[in-house]
């Protein structure tokens, strides 16, 4: 089952951290958990806090252990095709949630969100599919693009990853469009 991974992290400095992780499933299964953050995790960036919005005292107050989050992600997730915009960065974020809760960093994989859009296209199209190629991914990223900017919070912007993915698979043909 195709799967798509957001993060929300502390900073983009080497010693940044996971602040918020949600997904998205094809079959509509969907979680996303603010992560209280372990005892090193000390990088705080106000930037990156004005734009996802959330405090460190609100992830120490409201958020889930990262340990905890680690593990459920493991046990939701393994065995899936998870994606990601932004695979380099959210896998960062991932290996450092799965390392601090003890757990093997590739235990779960990302790929690019891109390879899951290519692979829709020529399932349905075939080889024809490598011509219509970005004509169809356009199209379909400026459909979703029309609902609004991403809300840089981890679950609304997973769900907008699989709207564009289902986007993508009806402008080329290859189903129904999906319900957002």
């Amino acid at each position: 089952m195709i799967v798509f991974v957001d993060f929300e992290a502390s900073s983009l400095g080497k010693r940044g951290f996971p602040v918020e992780v949600g997904w998205a499933a094809e079959d509509g299964t969907e979680e996303g958990y603010l992560i209280r953050p372990a005892p090193d995790w000390e990088e705080w960036s106000p930037e990156a806090e004005r734009v996802h919005g959330l405090s460190l005292n609100c992830l120490r107050r409201e958020g889930t252990a990262h340990d905890v989050v680690a593990r459920r992600m493991v046990e939701a997730l393994s065995g899936h095709d998870l994606y990601a915009s932004a695979p380099s960065w959210d896998g960062q974020w991932l290996s450092r949630l799965l390392r601090a809760a003890g757990l093997p960093r590739h235990a779960l994989r990302l790929r690019d969100t891109e390879e899951a859009h290519r692979q829709a296209v020529l399932a349905a199209l075939g080889s024809a599919g490598n011509e219509q190629m970005e004509e169809v991914i356009d199209a379909a990223r400026r459909a979703v693009e029309a609902g609004g900017a991403p809300t840089h919070r981890a679950l609304d912007d997973a769900r907008r990853e699989l709207r564009l993915w289902r986007e993508v698979v009806r402008h080329a043909g290859g189903g129904p469009e999906a319900p957002s």
